[in-house]
This record gives C-alpha cells, sequence and structure tokens, in this order.
C-alpha cells in the first residue's frame, strides 16, 4: 500500500512555492520521491526560494513566471518539458487576497484578486493538460479555501475566486476525468504562516489577539494549522492512492466547517 503514496519519477509544478503552503507542499512532493519546479513573479523571491529550498536539501528548479499571463505559462511549461520532463502534478498554489469592505473595493482590485486566484488555475491547468491526456495521466490540485464556502467581511473578491475555483476543480474533473486526469482540491483552514504571525503575536496586556482567540474557539482542534499539516493531503492527491478521487476539495481545516462555534 505504501508504494501506492510514492511520486518516483514524477515531475511536480508548484505555483507560487517560493514559501509559506506552497513551499510545505513541494517539499512534501520531494519527499514522496518527486521532481519539483516551482515559480514567482519575480526574479528576487524565485532566489529567495531557492535559497531556501537548498538550505533544506531540496534539488528544484526555479522559474520567473507570471501565472496571469497566459503566454508566459505556455512558454514555461514548454521550459519546464524541454529541461526537465512531462508536468505529471500541477498544483496551483499562487493567490492573493485584499481585505476592502466590498462598498470600498475598485472593480479593479475586485479584477486582480480573480485574475490571479480564478483565471491562473484556468491557464496553467490548460497549459499542462493536452501533455497529461498524451501521456495517459495526470494530477492537478487547487488550492482552494474555506473561502469556496464561507463569505466573511471584506473578502468579496477572494470567496467569489475560490469559489469559482472550486468549480473550475470539479469541472476539470468532469472533462478530463476519461483521460486518467484527476483534479482535486485542498481547502486549507487559518495556517500559521509568516504573512499570519502578526494575528498571533501577545498583545502588550498579556492576552492573545482578539483574531486568535476568535479562531481557537471556532476551531475543534483549538490550534492554528501548521503548513506540514497539508503535506499527507497533498501527497495522497498527488500520488496513485486517490487514483478514483477526482473533483472533490479536501478541506484540512481542524473542523472549522463542522461545527458551529462554542455557545456564548
Amino acid at each position: 500500500m505504501a508504494t501506492n503514496f510514492r511520486l518516483d519519477g514524477k515531475v511536480a509544478l508548484v505555483t507560487g512555492a517560493s514559501y509559506g503552503i506552497g513551499f510545505a507542499i513541494a517539499k512534501a512532493l520531494h519527499e514522496a520521491g518527486a521532481t519539483i519546479c516551482f515559480n514567482d513573479i519575480k526574479q528576487e523571491f524565485v532566489d529567495k526560494g531557492l535559497a531556501a529550498y537548498a538550505e533544506a536539501g531540496i534539488p528544484v528548479h526555479g522559474y520567473v513566471c507570471d501565472v496571469t499571463d497566459e503566454d508566459a505559462v505556455n512558454a514555461l511549461v514548454a521550459t519546464i518539458e524541454k529541461e526537465v520532463g512531462v508536468i505529471d502534478i500541477l498544483v496551483n498554489n499562487a493567490g492573493i487576497i485584499k481585505r476592502i469592505p466590498m462598498h470600498e473595493m475598485s472593480a479593479a482590485e475586485f479584477r486582480q484578486v480573480i485574475d490571479v486566484d480564478l483565471n491562473a488555475p484556468f491557464i496553467c491547468a490548460k497549459a499542462v493538460i493536452p501533455s497529461m491526456m498524451k501521456k495517459g495521466g495526470g494530477k492537478i490540485i487547487n488550492i482552494c479555501s474555506m473561502m469556496s464556502e464561507l463569505g466573511r467581511e471584506t473578502v468579496s473578491a477572494y470567496a467569489s475566486a475560490k469559489g469559482g475555483l472550486k468549480m473550475l476543480t470539479k469541472n476539470i474533473a468532469s472533462e478530463y476525468g476519461k483521460y486518467n486526469i484527476q483534479c482535486n482540491g485542498i481547502g486549507p483552514g487559518y495556517i500559521a504562516t509568516p504573512q499570519t504571525a502578526p494575528l498571533r503575536e501577545i498583545q502588550p496586556d498579556g492576552e492573545r489577539h482578539p483574531f486568535d482567540k476568535f479562531i481557537i474557539a471556532k476551531t475543534p482542534a483549538e490550534r492554528w494549522g501548521n503548513p506540514e499539516d497539508l503535506a499527507g493531503p497533498a501527497v495522497f492527491l498527488a500520488s496513485e492512492a486517490s487514483d478514483f478521487v477526482n473533483g472533490h476539495v479536501l478541506y484540512v481545516d481542524g473542523g472549522i466547517l463542522a461545527y458551529i462555534g462554542k455557545q456564548p
């Protein structure tokens, strides 16, 4: 059974994986045997990613690419196929969020979030699917969100994009399952990363940050997730162990979506 989770000989592209969740997923795929490729939007970010992977002892291939640019993505995929091999596993991880009340958000700001969080996964999946079809299969993992299911103040664009990404996941599964291509999503809960560190800082009065207390109260696990909590789900969805799992979003949220919350 353990061999079903191995990724030896597989080539994985994890977008926006210089740090954080993408880095943790790429590390897990490497430990399962995959060759890792990643991109970021600027050379300085790619260089930081390369340094982080080198420090972790992980050989990788790093590229500069704007995943919202279809021509650039097509060129990236062609380069990877030439230098590394056909992409067997695509993880659409690159994303942004703008926390702005909807009535204050410009249409341009809304479009930017949709472009990165929804259009880019479409562009990247579209670029890798033809070679997956020719090869006889592949795995696409879209990093969704609890906002694929829930709304919240100030995240109208993000929730719209992640809700759309959930449905794109289902539609790719529907359209390409006959080619042995499985497309699934991972919906992280609140994950402890450098980006969320300010929300977990102890306040001057010694109390936890109000948002930190809110998340702990809403999570049955009573903790934030760690990037490493996403490793097992990612390897599962990238491996032969999930060959009959298609169009599913696996929420790794400590139980938030199952929980109504504590009684006041």
